[in-house]
């Protein structure tokens, strides 16, 4: 019964991690977490 919990727990974080990548990307995101991620550029600057 525990390594059930377990399973459903690691699914559901991956599916959580799935689906904020898809909302990210649908709404213009080139680098998901960056925090210049929206902007116009081609490609993300995130480099400190």
């Amino acid at each position: 019964m525990a390594n059930i919990i377990v399973i459903f727990i690691i699914l559901a974080i991956i599916t959580g991690a799935i689906a904020k990548v898809i909302i990210e990307k649908r709404n213009g995101a080139k680098c998901i977490g960056c925090p210049h991620g929206k902007s116009g550029g081609s490609s993300c600057e995130c480099k400190e």
